[in-house]
């Protein structure tokens, strides 16, 4: 499982825990209820969750208005997000986000200063923030997304106080209330010296499932951040495998869904077969131009499911299938030489053929990038040093 995938999420609750609680305010009488143009804005969230950025873009353009302003800019802050998960390690996109975030904040911030008493305006603050915090941890700035997650979760509270019924604000409730019952004792010791509140794993999945069920916008991306609770904590990841399958029934041309099916199968089942379907479904899928991201999900499938194939005893076919990238060179994704020169000393030494193994991992170690997310370092290291034993 990639690091990036696994970590985001927990360190980002992790740090929700770290903080002083929210103030309590004395609220003014709500102002209006429920999502404005919510089928608009679910359509434009759809879009991104389909991998089509361009599409989405051109949906928000024409959605805002009638729709709110601060909404469309906070999803295109989200979908600028969900461009950057399909190459965690990438910081190409980074500028552009944290303009956009910077903007998004800018306009929900005012737009809670305007309507005070709209609970519709603090969720979309919340939405803002929430794809930053999101991004700092992932890129090491773990005090600043502390800082964003009190305000991710004093937004949401706000919310839900002057409007209960919006319903997607219930799933970032009820990811802290799940969280802060399952972290480890040490974080819990924090947190009860911070006299910050309790957590509750069942009302908070209760919370979550609500907005799953009744969300306007965030359905598929409660499905895909549930994913994660219930491989790490739930030890359900039969469960885990069906929200994908889902997922990737419903966003078809998105190329994560079918990449974490993939890992999911090799990771939990250790379903080399399975992976090696879902792998082949993501290369056929790119090369026939069915799927967004088409050249970076081709050239992560030729090596996912060249693994695969060595697994199975297919080692030939997995070296046809790497030659491509490493001759090609592709720049995306990050590091994807290295990892395609690491695979290939792995089908090299599963047919014995040590030489050719030894020099695809001293390749592939030249060629690791400095974020060496898949630790290529240390696995062609590794591997060289048994292939010179037994040589």
């Amino acid at each position: 499982m990639p690091k990036s995938f696994a970590t985001v999420t927990a360190l980002l609750v992790a740090c929700l825990l770290l903080v002083a609680p929210a103030v309590r305010r004395p609220l003014a009488a709500p102002s209006g209820t429920g999502l404005t143009e919510g089928p608009r804005l679910a359509a434009a969230y759809d879009a991104i969750l389909r991998g089509r950025s361009d599409e989405a873009r051109q949906l928000l353009t024409h959605s805002c208005p009638p729709g709110p302003t601060a909404a469309c800019d906070a999803l295109r802050t989200v979908s600028i997000w969900w461009e950057i998960q399909q190459d965690l390690s990438s910081r190409a996109l980074d500028e552009r986000f944290n303009t956009a975030a910077a903007a998004s904040i800018a306009s929900a911030t005012a737009w809670t200063a305007r309507e005070p008493a709209r609970g519709e305006a603090w969720f979309y603050l919340a939405g803002a923030y929430a794809p930053l915090a999101q991004w700092r941890i992932l890129r090491g700035e773990r005090l600043a997304a502390a800082r964003d997650g009190k305000r991710i979760k004093d937004a949401l509270e706000r919310a839900l106080a002057l409007d209960p019924q919006l319903n997607d604000a219930w799933f970032g409730i009820g990811l802290y209330h799940y969280y802060a019952d399952v972290v480890p004792a040490a974080l819990k010791v924090l947190r009860f010296l911070l006299l910050m509140p309790g957590g509750d794993r069942v009302e908070g999945m209760r919370e979550m499932l609500r907005t799953r069920e009744r969300g306007e916008l965030l359905r598929g991306e409660a499905d895909f951040q549930m994913h994660w609770l219930y491989l790490w904590y739930e030890n359900n990841p039969g469960q885990a495998l069906e929200l994908l399958k889902g997922l990737q029934t419903r966003y078809p041309t998105n190329p994560l869904f079918i990449q974490r099916t993939a890992e999911v199968a090799h990771v939990y089942f250790s379903d080399h077969q399975a992976s090696a379907d879902a792998w082949r479904t993501m290369l056929e899928s790119a090369t026939s131009g069915r799927i967004a991201f088409a050249a970076l999900a081709a050239a992560r499938a030729r090596v996912g499911l060249a693994a695969e194939l060595i697994e199975l005893s297919q080692a030939r076919q997995a070296l046809d299938l790497v030659e491509p990238v490493v001759r090609t060179r592709p720049t995306a994704p990050y590091g994807i030489v290295a990892l395609a020169e690491l695979t290939r000393g792995d089908a090299f030494a599963a047919l014995g053929a040590r030489a050719d193994a030894a020099n695809a991992y001293t390749r592939a170690l030249n060629e690791a990038q400095h974020e060496d997310a898949d630790n290529v370092r240390g696995r062609a290291r590794d591997a060289l040093a048994r292939t010179r034993s037994r040589r």
